[in-house]
């Protein structure tokens, strides 16, 4: 018997379109699950915060060293804790790539200049890694400048700008083959040159944040002033006008600038210790710096007075050479040597004079008192004028009175045997010879004793016999000031209790 034949499956036309169409169903489900996942391979979900979408959608790839690691599932608008509307990427992950360190960053890149986009990883070195689910933050994403952005800047303003533009270029770079020729030959001696320039820049010592800070400061003072700005651009054009008809003399200027920069290039060379010693002047300047703008409330009003004054000053200043004129010829004399060395000895007198007769003047007002006083004094009227008032007045009958010629001590009152009847007394006579009347005490408070002290009927610290005169300088005490004097030396004012020259007064313990 003939054994049957084995049946092929090419034989079956419905076998043949039956496995075509699974093989066509199969492939549509992972073609769809592709844009979707990763179908059949284990994944973990990561999503990303980032400031600006940048044109991704779903099934954009997930990179990491030029290797697909996943894709962008899902892509939603979220609120960034600035306020402003972000985007959070879900990401599935191959878990067959490894975990993700926490310090990971995320860019958003072009695939192509069509416009597709993909997200690379940049993998951290931290050694905690982001859960399943977990976040990376704004913070470690970056959406650079994407060639559809620079495309959009060519829009209908600017291309016909450009073309404008290029045009004008073409006619400048006209005929001019063997000076780009004579550029391009010397560019590598310019960079050799830009080299130590780019390093010194880039040294942090040279502070160059710190400059365009400053530039930005300056800018945002003269944005008030743009009209201004604007006219000065008018004015510039009508120069430019100016510097267009007559080329050969720009030429010329241009000929000369190469010589004039490699002075220059020489010059900032020596100039460099100096830029460090004003660098280290400028810090020393800052705390001053700091303390100008509160004092500039103060400055200004000065300022716009002297705005005012200014223009006297040219007058003022011929007046000013000749007084020094006149000031350098009394230098040179001879005899000005002489005139101050008097005039410093005469100080060096004075002022201890006028440290101990001040507070006469100005606690005790013994200068006015005396003019007011003498009036009175001289004011009896006479045929021939004015005359002194005065009284005479006789002594008593007591030993060494006061009009005794032969007197041998001090008066001090009767003695016995001067007079059978006691009861004229009443008349005795006590010398009262204190010198130096104080105006201040020691710590310059009121002490105006002349005038106010009366008639002591004892102040003799110095009499070995304690009789009933005064001859002591000082009372004790303060007497006070009189009744429209100060009552303390002026603020500013050297005083000085005693005098500081001539004889001195015996030291009495308790009344100095």
């Amino acid at each position: 018997m003939r054994g049957r034949g084995t049946a092929s499956i090419v034989a079956s036309p419905v076998l043949v379109g039956a496995v075509t169409v699974l093989i066509v169903i199969v492939g549509v489900f992972l073609a769809y699950n592709a844009n979707n996942g990763l179908p059949f391979v284990p994944t973990r979900e990561l999503k990303v915060d980032i400031a600006n979408g940048a044109a991704m959608v779903p099934g954009n790839d997930v990179d990491e060293g030029a290797f697909r690691v996943g894709l962008v599932s899902d892509m939603r608008p979220i609120v960034l804790a600035n306020g402003h509307i972000g985007a959070q990427l879900t990401l599935k992950l191959s878990k067959s790539s490894g975990g993700v360190p926490a310090d990971s960053t995320v860019t958003i890149l072009p695939r192509s200049v069509l416009g597709t986009k993909y997200l690379e990883v940049n993998r951290g070195r931290s050694t905690r890694l982001l859960p399943d689910g977990g976040t990376v933050p704004v913070s470690q994403s970056s959406v650079p400048v994407q060639f559809d952005d620079i495309n959009t800047m060519f829009d209908s303003r600017t291309r016909p700008a450009v073309k404008a533009d290029l045009a004008g270029f073409g006619d400048v770079f006209a005929a001019r083959g063997s000076s780009l020729n004579d550029t391009i030959a010397s560019l590598p001696a310019l960079f050799l040159h830009l080299r130590p320039v780019a390093a010194y820049l880039s040294d942090p010592r040279t502070e160059l944040t710190r400059f365009f800070g400053a530039l930005n400061g300056f800018m945002g003072t003269v944005s008030p002033v743009a009209q201004t700005n604007v006219r000065l651009f008018a004015d510039q054009a009508s120069t430019f006008a100016a510097i267009d008809r007559e080329p050969a003399k720009l030429e010329a200027t241009i000929r000369q600038s190469p010589p004039t920069l490699d002075v220059s290039t020489a010059s900032l060379r020596v100039q460099q210790p100096f830029l460090v010693d004003l660098t280290t002047f400028a810090d020393y300047m800052k705390p001053a710096t700091a303390a100008l703008r509160a004092a500039l409330p103060q400055i200004n009003p000065a300022l716009v007075a002297g705005v005012r004054v200014l223009p006297r000053t040219p007058r003022m200043n011929q007046k000013l050479d000749g007084v020094l004129r006149q000031l350098k010829s009394t230098a040179q004399d001879p005899g000005t040597q002489v005139a101050l060395n008097a005039l410093t000895a005469t100080v060096g007198t004075l002022n201890p004079m006028l440290r101990y007769l001040g507070p006469y003047v100005t606690v005790c007002n013994g200068w006015n008192y005396f003019w007011s006083e003498l009036q009175d004094l001289v004011s009896e009227q006479t045929q021939f004028g004015m005359a002194q008032r005065a009284l005479a007045n006789s002594a008593n009958h007591q030993t060494n009175n006061v009009n005794q010629q032969g007197a041998t001590a001090p008066a001090n009152g009767y003695q016995p045997g001067d007079l059978p009847d006691q009861s004229l007394g009443a008349d005795a006579e006590f010398a009262h010879g204190p010198t130096y009347a104080a105006a201040v005490d020691s710590q310059g408070n009121a002490d105006c004793e002349v005038g106010q002290r009366g008639y002591q009927l004892r102040q003799n610290s110095l009499d070995p016999q304690h009789r009933n005169f005064v001859t002591d300088a000082h009372t004790p005490g303060d007497q006070g000031t009189v009744w429209n004097g100060l009552a303390h030396v002026p603020t500013g004012e050297t005083f000085s209790r005693t005098p500081s020259f001539g004889p001195q007064l015996p030291v009495i313990p308790g009344n100095q």
